[in-house]
């Protein structure tokens, strides 16, 4: 074992040597190292590591992924990690990433080499998911600590994980409990090892004892920095997205390419228009193309005063806009039945500017094919040769058009850019319409339209339509057609109950369908018992997800029993208790979703292009991309862009999108973060040479479980 050691030590200093860096060399700036801005995630296909990469994607980071499992990988060597550029020592990597605290074989060069590198360049390493154990700083879990499952486990930031990464979260961090008869996470529960310098950051209680385990800490030695987590978890989980910004934070030192923030707006669809109402008896709603012509009668939704007053004090309540998606014709059709009176368009036009407001088209038209609705379900019309008949391009373009004056005439403050058609009409819908109506890009041209909403249930990519961009909206799990809970529940149980319990069947038809019930909800219960929970989880993980896309319900969600409240409260109150005041619900409106899409994808294609080059060199970052595609990355509080400031405060630093024209773009850090972690080389020490040992992953992580309302 002695000569192992010693063998090993020797290969970390002969590392050292070739990494250009000599052990204890006082670094001027002239000769300081520079760090490129791109992280090594070290993958053995485990969903912890998959869960960090997806991150660093969805905020736009750039990283390396090397899986161990793939034959032909790269090997981890020195050349693989550093080299000298310009004269300058260069490290191509600021972060590692690894599924655990040694991954490799026993002696392994490839560990030695990633241990040399991190000396030398004072370089963090994550370990994703590891066994607690003296190697990784902790005791091992048989002396006072657990291992076992911690479903439905409330954990919490320590004091000084509120003080360094993990800030932004106010301090619950809740473990998800989606089934009661499948394990969703497992985790080692420990205390430090015996002299480590660790420092808990999140951490749980021990079961059966009076002490707390860390789950995720920082563990300093050997001049070394790793984040020690020790419960596995994958992307989508709750308990990862509370943490993963702090996960990326740590890594780059708040210094990196991309940025992240939570968003959530709401769009109201149908104002001044009434929705159809669904018939409990029927089980279909008359008026509208679900039922066959002539059957039943129509008893619609409609807003009133009232709820517009209720509506603006919640508003107000919860510092949150809605958007507006409104139907002129509506408000006409009423004046004509009620000798000029439209007593709710008069209060909403009285307080227009308490909301946003998009053109949701004048009569609310179907803008596709022309629908033969003698069928159910509905079908295009065709002409004599078989073709389609589609809806004309002025009739498109009166709908937009005819809507756009009414609003401007009522004063509505207006964005004339943005639209969203009736039903997203105009656009695809499978089966019975798969392309897009030839006739709408040109009509969105003859109006200036630029961003065009759209159903992300069947069409989630933004994509060009003539000269707008689609805005992808989330339906939300509360019906068009109920203005009342009964009703609600009514429909949610024929949707999604078996054909012998008195439903559609569609679970039948379509078994991976998320929402399917075991029985019927109790009508006077089920939705605020059942339905609002669930639909509270599922949008409150678009909001944890770095998604901006908008959530849309309509304005007979709003009217009645207002059903659609207690569900944005849900998500509000939810999201209030898990984060920091610094980090708040970002509420931008449609158009500026639109922007935030837009120069995502163009980031990530220059970025998977190789077109992006970022780095850092004492307290100065240089970042270069193609001109025209903006720059994103998140910066410590007080980074300055040549004399002004960069981005806008969230989450305790700064982040934000700066325009390139192709010149190299200098961003400098703040004092107080311009000197580097600086590495220890007081004695080079080897590696640990044993292997980490596996751990466990229940089902619930590798194939995870479907939303339920149960916490």
């Amino acid at each position: 074992m002695k000569r192992t050691i010693r063998t090993t030590a020797l290969t970390v200093g002969a590392l050292i040597a070739s990494l250009a860096l000599p052990a204890g060399a006082a670094r001027a700036d002239a000769t300081a190292p520079r760090i490129d801005l791109r992280v090594l995630v070290v993958s053995d296909g485990g969903p912890s590591t998959d869960a960090i990469a997806a991150e660093l994607d969805a905020s736009g980071t750039p990283y390396t992924k090397v899986d161990l499992q793939q034959s032909g990988r790269p090997v981890i060597d020195a050349g693989f990690l550093a080299d000298t550029v310009d004269g300058r020592p260069r490290a191509k990597f600021q972060a590692v990433v690894l599924p655990n605290d040694n991954p490799f074989p026993a002696g392994s060069a490839e560990m030695a080499a990633l241990s040399a590198y991190e000396q030398s360049y004072a370089i963090p390493q994550v370990d994703a998911y590891t066994y607690a154990r003296p190697e990784a700083g902790l005791q091992y879990p048989v002396y006072g600590g657990y291992s076992g499952s911690l479903d439905g486990v409330q954990a919490q930031v320590t004091t000084a994980g509120k003080a360094g990464p993990f800030g932004y979260l106010d301090q619950a961090v809740p473990f998800e409990d989606n089934s009661p008869t499948v394990g969703e996470s497992y985790a080692y529960l420990s205390t430090p090892a015996a002299g480590a310098d660790f420092t808990p950051y999140v951490d749980a209680p021990i079961p059966g004892q009076s002490t707390r385990g860390s789950l995720v800490g920082e563990y300093r030695h050997d001049g070394r920095r790793e984040l020690v987590v020790t419960f596995v978890y994958n992307q989508y989980q709750q308990q990862f997205r509370l943490l993963a910004r702090g996960i990326v934070e740590w890594m780059t030192g708040g210094v990196h390419l991309g940025a992240s923030r939570n968003y959530f707006a709401v769009h109201v669809d149908d104002v001044f228009a009434a929705d159809d109402r669904w018939d409990t008896q029927l089980n279909c709603t008359p008026g509208d193309v679900d039922c066959s012509p002539g059957q039943g009668v129509p008893n619609p939704i409609r807003m009133t005063p009232a709820d517009v007053d209720h509506a603006t004090a919640w508003e107000s309540s919860r510092n949150f806009t809605l958007d507006l998606a409104y139907n002129g014709a509506g408000s006409v059709d009423q004046r004509e039945d009620n000798n000029g009176v439209d007593l709710l368009a008069d209060k909403l036009i009285a307080d227009r500017n308490r909301f946003r407001w998009i053109n949701h088209t004048y009569t609310h038209a179907f803008l596709g094919c022309e629908q033969d609705t003698t069928v159910v379900p509905w079908k295009c019309s065709t002409n004599a040769d078989g073709s389609t008949k589609w809806v004309g391009r002025n009739t498109i373009s009166d709908e937009i058009a005819n809507n756009r004056v009414w609003g401007q005439t009522a004063g509505l403050p207006l964005d004339t850019s943005e639209l969203v058609t009736g039903e997203h009409s105009g656009l695809g819908v499978t089966p019975q319409q798969p392309q897009d109506n030839p006739n709408l890009a040109p009509a969105l041209a003859d109006n200036g339209v630029s961003w065009l909403g759209s159903d992300n249930s069947r069409d989630p990519q933004q994509r060009q339509v003539g000269p707008a961009v689609t805005v992808p909206r989330y339906p939300m799990n509360v019906f068009y057609n109920a203005g009342r809970a009964a009703e609600q529940v009514d429909e949610y149980n024929w949707i999604y109950t078996s054909r012998a319990q008195g439903g559609s069947g569609i679970c039948e038809d379509h078994p991976d369908t998320s929402t399917c019930l075991p029985s019927p909800l109790d009508t006077s219960t089920g939705y605020t018992d059942y339905i609002v929970p669930l639909e509270t989880r599922i949008d409150l993980g678009h909001v944890l997800s770095n998604d901006p896309k908008p959530h849309f319900i309509h304005q007979s969600n709003l009217a009645e029993d207002r059903i659609a409240y207690p569900v944005l409260d849900g998500v509000l109150n939810a999201y209030s208790g898990l984060f920091a005041d610094n980090t708040p619900v970002v509420n931008l409106r449609m158009k500026d979703i639109g922007t935030e899409l837009r120069r995502r994808a163009a980031w990530k294609t220059a970025v998977g292009a190789g077109q992006v080059t970022a780095y850092r060199i004492g307290n100065t970052v240089t970042v270069q991309a193609p001109a025209g595609v903006a720059v994103t990355a998140t910066m410590p509080a007080g980074t300055t862009n040549g004399t002004g400031g960069f981005g806008s405060a969230y989450a305790g630093e700064v982040s934000g999108w700066t325009a390139s024209a192709g010149a190299p773009l200098t961003l400098t850090l703040p004092s107080a973060a311009a000197r580097m972690p600086a590495a220890v080389h007081r004695t080079v020490r080897a590696p640990a040479t044993r292997t980490a040992p596996h751990t466990r992953v229940p089902s619930g992580v590798t194939r995870p479980t479907a939303y339920t309302p149960h916490s």
